[in-house]
């Protein structure tokens, strides 16, 4: 192993540890564009020959297309713009395209296509996790911890007063879920205990096995909106989704109701949440995932009492990032040999 120094003081490491392709007396060459777990990195190391970047934050676009070039494989990020510029610059020895998250909104599918380019996600290893934190921004959202903390920071936590940081609480609530998919349910499961008195569900179709597990009725968008206590966004970003909550959706919601996102920041319009949050139009929003991604220090959605954000950590465990990692490299290894995705 050794390092290559390049511009601006960052490196790539080099991974010589690998498994000859017979059927060409080649390793495959891959690049793994971030800082991964070990279990990851080890099982691509063992296969390939590996060029790695360093850090944890992605490499600048330049230094990406240059590390790109002539590769068989790419173990990416969901922060990893994956287009037609990037793919002209790998190559036509690019096979597959591995991604360490469940959203592929990245990666450019039809120009994959059209290059006969596998493509890999990490779908259902972390939805315990992002149910989990789900469940957290709810509370910590609608418990007022935000300005509970900021109380105890700035001294102002003065003598009890029976009426301060009040807030919604879950028990005999209705709460409404936007994509009632493994993370929706695992949410609404967990959930359950909370004394929650009904589960509301909406998306492209009816899911009466899951619905059933945790008693949700299959209701329309804005029925769910006008009804809902607790919003939970858990649906996919696609063009149907983008922008789902505008100003026309939290018009028709409670003006006590939570919005809370943990899927991805495009389907909440933030101007029009930022309108809704300050004319009281709804009561609060916990968000896990903005536009843009790292959300500026001087955004409106951060001088709000009524909004806590927090940096997409849904999936922010040590088991769950190092699944993910294994996962990835295992359909990095699959695409390479002509073998089907995980």
């Amino acid at each position: 192993m050794h390092v290559l120094k390049v511009s601006c003081r960052v490196a790539l490491r080099v991974y010589r540890k690998s498994v000859v392709n017979m059927s060409t007396g080649l390793k495959p060459r891959v690049f793994i564009s971030r800082r991964i777990p070990e279990e990851g990195r080890a099982i691509v190391a063992s296969a390939c020959d590996v060029i790695s970047w360093e850090f944890d934050d992605p490499p600048p676009r330049k230094e990406y297309l240059n590390s790109v070039k002539g590769i068989d494989g790419l173990l990416c990020l969901l922060t990893d713009k994956i287009d037609a510029e990037l793919l002209d610059a790998a190559g036509s020895n690019l096979k597959v395209v591995s991604t360490m998250s469940v959203g592929y909104d990245h990666i450019d599918l039809k120009e994959c296509a059209k290059r006969h380019i596998k493509v890999g996600y990490t779908p259902g290893i972390l939805t315990a996790a992002t149910a989990e934190l789900t469940v957290a921004l709810l509370l910590a959202t609608s418990r007022r911890l935000k300005e509970g903390i900021g109380a105890v920071v700035n001294g102002d936590w003065g003598t009890w007063k029976p009426m301060w940081l009040c807030g919604p609480g879950l028990e005999g609530s209705t709460v409404g879920i936007v994509g009632l998919g493994r993370i929706g349910l695992v949410v609404g499961q967990c959930l359950k205990p909370f004394g929650v008195a009904s589960f509301l569900y909406s998306g492209r179709s009816k899911k009466p096995e899951e619905a059933k597990e945790i008693g949700a009725t299959y209701v329309s968008f804005d029925e769910l909106l006008a009804r809902s206590d607790f919003v939970i966004a858990c649906c996919a970003l696609t063009e149907e989704t983008r922008n789902l909550f505008n100003a026309d959706a939290f018009k028709k919601m409670k003006n006590t109701a939570i919005l809370v996102n943990t899927s991805r920041g495009g389907i909440v319009n933030q101007d029009d949440l930022i309108t809704a949050l300050k004319s009281g139009e709804i009561g609060a929003a916990g968000l896990d995932v903005t536009t843009p991604e790292p959300l500026p220090t001087d955004s409106p959605l951060l001088k709000l009492n009524n909004c806590v954000v927090i940096p997409h950590i849904g999936s922010a465990t040590h088991k769950t990032r190092a699944a993910m990692a294994v996962l990835a490299a295992k359909n990095l290894i699959a695409g390479l040999n002509g073998e089907n995705l995980l």
